[in-house]
């Protein structure tokens, strides 16, 4: 069987119109529709009158069955469609369906002993898993009937179908219990939560290796967005479903994202206005259960109250019940520069367009340890617009992705995104950093470098090896502290003021995210010990880099006009 294209290039217009978001595909249609009507018999336990599918069920998940069952040929027993990955707002019936698709892959699988897992995040959520599926056994005759078709092992979570011997296991997600598994199907449910372990990642990819053994195997992802910026294997596969689903790479993985047009999902342009998906005429896009598990009116009560509580708690509300992804996280005692901070991004900003527009360059350094990153920031002056444009960069010692594993995933991502460094040990990454402010000098742009006064003595004698010293005025202390509370506030200006523009780098993101201020007296104060294991050592290298721009250095090698306009000739 050849591949088939998954893509659904026009899906913000599908989703829009309120059109299925399954693309056109070459399914078996008889095999297909033997899948939808098993699973439009199955009855829903935990609703009142316990309704069939047909009944209570959205044509919406019908698509889905039929399409993941209807790639199989029976053939050469191959299934082109390997992976599915269903991101999906909460109340949308997600847990009930994905229990009712697993019974029916159950019932339609002619492998002996075959094994299906549903694995979900927590245990609270595989026993809502399980009760749904022994009461679907429960409440049809024909399962029940003699000795009945299923023997339910209600302390194992398990049912087993007697005939073949095939299992359906449901299993709360562990790094143990997972190892070694060669199912010929498993629903991983709610992967943005399960993405929070360590060794998700791992265990993923094990499972992979078992399902390969498998030519129907399947894998099947359901989840809703993030309370927090995507991460790790959840960040991974939402952008390989993303690509398959714009056209922009190829695979086995049918991606059906229920998430707002781009130009809707886009930040809002200003804190006092409202986001575009706040119009609760645009819910039902993302609410294909609408009528049955939830209704929009019900959604707007929820919104109500969110609204009322606070920023944080309607970003988090949106991104359950509309899947809106959060860029970063804003919590009740953030820095008031991150409120803006995401409107100030321009992806065009980079070293090299700094080294290329600016006049002038400060530089910021911070931190260094074996349990910190080592944070970089180069500030430059816009020689036309005089806006400050910033880039940072950040690396790690290896050690810190065993210390802090709950935020490993994170600074792995961050690596791949090019924006940090993970070094075997910290000397790399002093000449590395002494390279780049090097390179800044020799550009003639850089007026100084500022350090935190505390720890930085083995890059200030790199840099004094290759002629930049305190000496020549190129390297300065900031001081930190209650004293750093005037270029506090003057970053947050700039940034309301439009004037700070950066490359809307994730890490940096990350970093004002887990700024925390404090009060001292008439000062604030944001230091690593007040924000925790969440890294803000780049936020604080800005900071160093804030202060020396601040005192209005002159260029170091002034630009005629005529470099950047050119001459008129008359």
């Amino acid at each position: 069987m050849t591949d088939w294209d998954l893509s659904c290039p026009d899906w913000q217009e599908r989703i829009r119109d309120g059109r299925s978001l399954v693309p056109n595909l070459p399914l078996d249609r008889q095999r297909a529709a033997r899948a939808v009507a098993i699973f439009n018999k199955l009855r829903i336990p935990d609703v009142p009158g316990t309704p069939t599918f047909a009944e209570a069920g959205g044509d919406w998940f019908r698509e889905i069955v039929a399409a993941l069952h209807g790639s199989f040929d029976v053939t050469t027993r191959q299934r082109t469609i390997r992976e599915l990955m269903l991101l999906i707002p909460k109340k949308n019936s997600k847990t009930t369906n994905g229990a009712g698709l697993m019974m029916t892959s159950l019932l339609m699988n002619d492998r002996p002993r075959a094994e299906f897992l549903l694995v979900a995040p927590t245990q609270e959520v595989a026993l809502l898993a399980f009760n749904q599926i022994a009461g679907m056994i429960d409440l049809e005759p024909a399962f029940t009937q003699g000795a009945g078709m299923f023997h339910v092992q209600s302390h194992l979570k398990k049912v087993t179908l007697r005939k073949s011997g095939a299992t359906l296991q449901i299993k709360s997600f562990d790094t143990k219990v997972m190892t070694g598994v060669k199912p010929s199907g498993v629903l991983i449910d709610e992967l943005h939560v399960i993405a929070q372990s360590p060794d998700a990642d791992r265990v993923i990819g094990q499972i992979r290796g078992g399902i390969v053994s498998q030519p129907e195997g399947f894998f099947f992802f359901t989840t809703t967005q993030s309370e927090r910026p995507p991460r790790g294997v959840f960040r991974a596969e939402l952008d390989k479903a993303r690509a398959i689903r714009d056209g922009r790479a190829t695979g086995k993985m049918l991606p059906i994202l229920y998430e707002f047009p781009r130009d809707i999902a886009e930040a809002r342009k200003a804190p006092d206005m409202p986001y575009a998906w706040e119009d609760s005429l645009l819910w039902h896009m993302v609410t294909p259960n609408n009528g049955r598990s939830i209704t929009v009116e019900r959604l707007v009560e929820d919104y109500d109250t969110a609204k009322l509580a606070s920023e944080e708690e309607l970003r988090r509300w949106a991104s359950q019940h509309l899947n809106v992804e959060i860029g970063m996280a804003l919590r009740a005692d953030r820095w008031a520069g991150a409120e803006r901070w995401e409107l100030q991004a321009d992806p065009e900003i980079s070293l090299e367009a700094i080294l290329d527009r600016c006049d002038v360059v400060t530089i910021g350094v911070d931190g260094g340890g074996l349990d910190d990153l080592l944070g970089l920031a180069v500030l430059g002056r816009d020689s036309e617009t005089r806006h400050w444009l910033l880039w940072v960069h950040a690396w790690a010692h290896k050690s810190v992705l065993e210390r802090r594993k709950g935020e490993a995933s994170n600074l792995r991502d961050f690596e791949k995104q090019g924006d940090l460094t993970v070094v075997d040990d910290m000397g790399q990454a002093f000449t590395e950093v002494a390279d780049l402010i090097e390179r800044v000098n020799r550009a003639g742009l850089l007026s100084k470098v500022g350090f935190d006064p505390v720890g930085v003595g083995l890059i200030v004698d790199e840099l004094s090896r290759r002629g930049i010293n305190q000496a020549g005025g190129q390297v300065e202390g900031v001081s930190q502290g209650y004293k750093l509370t005037g270029t506090i506030k003057t970053t947050e200006v700039q940034i309301s003021d439009g004037n700070l523009v950066h490359p809307g780098q994730p890490l940096m993101a990350w970093c004002v995210s887990n700024a925390k201020v404090e009060p001292k007296g008439n000062a604030i104060v944001i230091t690593k010990q007040a924000s925790g294991s969440g890294k803000i050592d780049p936020l604080m290298a800005t900071f160093n880099a804030v202060a020396l721009m601040a005192l209005n250095p002159e260029p170091i090698n002034k630009r005629s006009v005529y470099e950047t306009r050119g001459i008129m000739m008359v």
